[in-house]
């Protein structure tokens, strides 16, 4: 059986020091920094990527430790394996349990990177077709992580055509103290633009000059430079 020190132990000599230290600084990582304390190893993303299927049998009581594990980089890799397991599952109730077992480690996924990772393969898939007041409510906490949660979750909404989800949420966090959520909100306003360019401009010149500047750049980023400055200007 698959052990979560058995594959720390074969991750951890994948790691590179200078690679490492630039995600200390990339990700944050200094006293105070949104992502204080976090270590890493020094692994790209498309190297852990291609462990998954080497891993993907790990049994979930092991892949709780790889989740909680002091390294960057092997809970990433156990988010990828979970999603994968998410996406193996044969039945409602094992998507349940799976869905169950992410939102109760939710303290673990602490990173951008992280939430952006797993959010919508795993909260998005299940809740698409089901009531969505579970991101509200994660909306509402005090948690960095959680909120970015449940707006990433919406990607897989959006993908689908329903918009109303991220709008609601962009409503309920446009006043967010974190940077970090404003980004979050203004990428998934942004990816509307893909799918309906009408409904995002009407929701655009409603809310844009309450907008946190961060939240509105990312927003507009697909939009004519001309239509840009006139947002950014307010005279749109």
């Amino acid at each position: 059986m698959l052990t979560a020190s058995q594959i720390e132990s074969a991750v951890l000599v994948m790691g590179d020091a200078g690679i490492a230290s630039h995600c200390q600084r990339y990700f944050k990582t200094a006293k105070g920094e949104y992502g204080e304390g976090d270590v890493f190893i020094g692994i790209r993303v498309p190297n852990l990527r291609k462990l998954v299927p080497k891993y993907k049998t790990i049994e979930l009581n092991e892949l709780d430790t790889l989740l909680q594990s002091q390294y960057h980089e092997i809970r990433l890799l156990a988010l990828f394996i979970l999603v994968k397991k998410y996406q193996l599952a044969k039945t409602e109730s094992e998507q349940q349990a799976l869905v169950d077992f992410y939102i109760q480690r939710l303290k673990w996924v602490n990173n951008w990177d992280l939430v952006d990772s797993s959010a919508h393969h795993i909260l998005g898939h299940y809740l698409l077709n089901r009531d969505k007041g579970l991101l509200f409510d994660f909306a509402r906490s005090e948690h960095l992580w959680t909120r970015r949660a449940a707006m990433i979750a919406t990607l897989t909404f959006i993908k689908h055509h329903d918009f109303e989800p991220t709008l609601t949420l962009s409503d309920m966090l446009i006043n967010d103290p974190e940077d970090l959520i404003h980004k979050a909100c203004g990428w998934m306003i942004r990816e509307i633009f893909r799918h309906d360019r009408q409904v995002l401009d009407t929701y655009l010149k409603k809310h844009y000059q309450q907008m946190p500047r961060t939240m509105l750049r990312y927003a507009i980023e697909k939009h004519e430079p001309e239509v840009r400055k006139m947002y950014l200007s307010g005279t749109i």
